[in-house]
């Protein structure tokens, strides 16, 4: 095993945070020969250059950037772990690691994710945007401490994880003034021919909604799939076609991109999960969202489908 020269690690920080080698060498009290030799080691240690000359200034690589970011991380814990060890407050914020992917509604993430701001523990909110499949397999190397989800955990995902349903609602389409007056009369027959703009076929949501079209025999005219359901709404904003979104989400959508309700169905349902890698949920963050979840926003607005 290769061992890392923590002292070398530790003069590099120094100097790198202070900008230079004579500030470093006066706050360890040593002399400006012995950092520069000490430096010397830790690049032919790593055998990549830490820092460039400019003019009487160091400038730090791009891969001594890499090495700083480490090394800030390495030293915040160490002053962390002796205040822990002398009873004094730590100060560092609780991170939490959030994964969201692309086909989770925006609006919906940030109703879902909001109590984790409000939890009484210092928290520190970090999201993480990607393919379903990729966040899954950062969930399982313990890198993401929660992903949400439009299904729960499947057979053919390679992941001991758990799903938490956090609440469901019935589906709603919208469209801009012309288009609403045109469609809204004698929903859902009337979008027969109707343009829509929907998620793309990889989503759950889709799949709903396609086995509705045929239980209905509705055939709509499809002009646009988008596996990100936000560029979805703006183009349905401009009058492109209409558009569904979760019942739950109704007005913030009305709102926000200025387009109004043609029709609400219950039959295609919008689920959404937090999948963890715990069956017995611990993270505060975790449990402000789940409890809010289902005893605020999904239940507080059931009433929203039928009004």
């Amino acid at each position: 095993m290769e061992w890392l020269n923590y002292h070398h690690l530790y003069y590099f920080w120094l100097v790198a945070r202070d900008g230079s080698i004579a500030k470093a060498a006066e706050q360890l009290k040593l002399a400006h020969p012995t950092i520069s030799k000490q430096l010397r080691q830790l690049e032919a240690s790593f055998e990549e250059k830490l820092f460039d000359q400019v003019g009487r200034n160091l400038v730090l690589t791009e891969f001594g950037q890499t090495v700083f970011r480490y090394a800030e991380e390495i030293f915040t814990i160490g002053r962390e772990l002796q205040d822990a060890v002398h009873g004094r407050p730590i100060g560092r914020p609780l991170k939490f690691e959030v994964g969201i992917p692309d086909v989770i509604p925006k609006l919906i993430a940030y109703l879902l994710l909001m109590p984790a701001f409000r939890v009484d523990e210092d928290i520190h909110v970090v999201c993480h945007e990607g393919k379903h499949e990729e966040l899954l397999a950062e969930l399982a190397l313990h890198r993401l401490d929660m992903v949400l989800s439009d299904a729960p955990i499947g057979p053919t995902d390679n992941v001991r994880a758990f799903s938490h349903l956090l609440g469901e609602c019935g589906s709603s389409f919208f469209g801009t003034s012309a288009l609403t007056s045109k469609y809204r009369r004698k929903f859902p027959t009337s979008l027969e021919g109707a343009p829509l703009l929907l998620p793309t076929v990889k989503t759950a949501v889709r799949r709903a909604l396609e086995q509705w079209f045929y239980s209905e025999e509705i055939r709509p005219s499809i002009v646009g799939e988008f596996d990100d359901t936000a560029l979805m709404k703006v183009f349905g904003q401009d009058g492109v076609g209409l558009f569904p979104a979760p019942t739950v989400i109704e007005k913030e959508v009305c709102r926000q991109y200025n387009v109004q309700v043609v029709g609400r169905t219950e039959a295609v349902r919008e689920r959404y999960y937090a999948i963890s890698v715990e069956r017995r949920l611990k993270h505060p963050a975790v449990v402000a969202i789940c409890e809010s979840a289902r005893q605020k926003l999904f239940e507080y607005r059931k009433g929203v489908s039928s009004s």
